[in-house]
């Protein structure tokens, strides 16, 4: 069932179709809110639905950073949070952590202008609520996602018309294309050679699938991730790519000029599977690079990213 989910979603994935209403630009009301969001467990209305989310809340008084924190299919908010560690770490680091989870009884995330629950709408609607309760920059709000989730936060940076000021996608940027749109933003993004789910090189995903699942697959069709980025780069306006070994089984291919010192980085793992290169391995997933942290990079990425 997963499986059907994904491809059909997969059928549907485009990212090049009008965006939505702008962000907002003025200081949040919740650095003077007297009841804050604490952190745990929330949910939040939108389109008729009760949605739900985790919240992880630094110490201080603000404004903060914010990451949406995006999972996979088939997936939930409590496993992202512990695969990626970006809620602990987050906090740690200064930065809300929102952990949405997708409509109750889908097992992901629908892509902006492909039908089902509005998941553009509500994410931003997420948004708009942390930045009522809390005290938010909302110059610098971010999504990452894993997966599905990776594709879905890539889909946003035109989505959400340039209200991000940046994104990272791990093991999925290339499952929706590079929006014709897009405005000046930061994009880290990593991806294993030996991905069997979301093909680094392209073509039919799910390659383990068989029969009916198998012909399902074969009719998708996605994009090398190289060429991906070399997309993006393009969209984007960035220029002086160079490619360096940071380790034996890690490259990276930055682009050394982006307008708005915007950052696009793509960092590869040679053998690497579908996983978040970092301490927590999923074996059933393929290989995991233990000596590159994703968590710590995309937050060392997001610090220096430029505010909206």
């Amino acid at each position: 069932m997963i499986i059907i989910m994904m491809v059909a979603a997969l059928l549907a994935a485009r990212c090049d179709a009008p965006p939505a209403a702008p962000g907002p630009a003025a200081p949040t009301s919740g650095c003077t809110a007297v009841h804050r969001l604490e952190p745990g467990r929330h949910t939040v209305t939108h389109g008729g639905l009760q949605r739900r989310f985790l919240l992880s809340v630094p110490d201080g008084s603000g404004p903060h950073p914010v990451v949406l924190d995006l999972h996979g299919l088939g997936s939930s908010a409590a496993r992202q949070s512990a695969y990626s560690r970006l809620a602990e770490i987050g906090a740690r680091r200064g930065y809300i952590v929102a952990t949405p989870q997708a409509a109750e009884g889908r097992m992901g995330w629908t892509l902006p202008h492909t039908g089902g629950p509005d998941d553009t709408g509500f994410l931003a609607a997420l948004l708009d609520r942390l930045e009522q309760g809390l005290c938010v920059d909302p110059r610098r709000e971010f999504a990452a996602g894993m997966s599905y989730g990776a594709g879905m936060a890539a889909a946003l940076v035109c989505a959400l018309d340039g209200r991000l000021a940046g994104i990272a996608a791990v093991a999925g940027v290339n499952i929706v294309r590079p929006c014709a749109e897009a405005k000046a933003t930061t994009i880290v993004a990593f991806h294993g050679t030996a991905d069997r789910i979301v093909p680094y090189r392209g073509g039919h995903p799910l390659r383990d699938a068989t029969g009916e699942l198998r012909a399902l697959a074969d009719l998708v069709v996605l994009a090398p991730v190289q060429d991906v980025m070399d997309t993006w780069a393009h969209r984007l306006g960035c220029s002086g790519p160079s490619t360096k070994n940071i380790s034996e089984q890690v490259r990276l291919r930055n682009w050394k000029s982006c307008p708005g010192h915007a950052t696009l980085r793509l960092y590869t793992v040679d053998g690497g599977g579908h996983t978040w290169p970092g301490p927590i391995e999923v074996s059933w997933l393929g290989i995991t690079a233990r000596d590159l942290d994703a968590t710590a990079l995309i937050l060392d990425t997001f610090d220096r990213a430029p505010s909206r």
